[in-house]
């Protein structure tokens, strides 16, 4: 999945969800995973440590936990097939503290018929929290698998309704 970056590398941050992993180059955030994340690739070869690429990701998501960021603006290279990427797309038009069902987001990229391979995509999104996979619930309202774990998903959502509440 990674293998595209130029010299990739990686860094690691704290978060009120656990440890996040970072991987990406000087152009680039290429990935974003969450400590035992169930899609998380192994370190691709040559890989190193290098914290200072990814001053702005750390920063941006230090001020999306303290709630003062609703909107993530970083240059990112999350790979996958062109269906992958459309999701991935879509899921970038789901308001801060909002959510959709995998159906809705079928229809919305056109293909009604889709949303168990819209929720296959949507586990495969390489960039957690930044691509927002975990606004993505299920039809009955229901909270519904997430690579980075129920309780993260849970976490996540409710951060952003309590955020949504209090500038509303």
């Amino acid at each position: 999945m990674l293998s595209r970056l130029n010299a990739p590398y990686f860094s690691e941050m704290d978060s009120p969800i656990g440890k996040l992993l970072l991987f990406g180059d000087e152009r680039a955030l290429g990935a974003l995973y969450m400590v035992d994340h169930r899609h998380q690739p192994t370190f691709p070869a040559g890989c190193t440590r290098r914290d200072a690429a990814f001053t702005e990701a750390h920063q941006q998501l230090r001020a999306y936990f303290a709630g003062e960021l609703t909107a993530f603006d970083l240059p990112t290279a999350g790979q996958g097939t062109e269906f992958q990427c459309r999701v991935w797309q879509a899921l970038c038009t789901i308001g801060y503290g909002e959510t959709e069902s995998y159906g809705g987001l079928a229809r919305r990229i056109g293909n009604p018929a889709a949303s168990r391979a819209v929720g296959l995509a949507n586990g495969k999104n390489p960039l957690s929290i930044i691509v927002p996979c975990h606004r993505v619930i299920g039809a009955n309202g229901a909270l519904t698998g997430y690579g980075g774990g129920m309780e993260r998903k849970r976490w996540l959502l409710e951060h952003e309704r309590r955020v949504a509440a209090r500038r509303s």
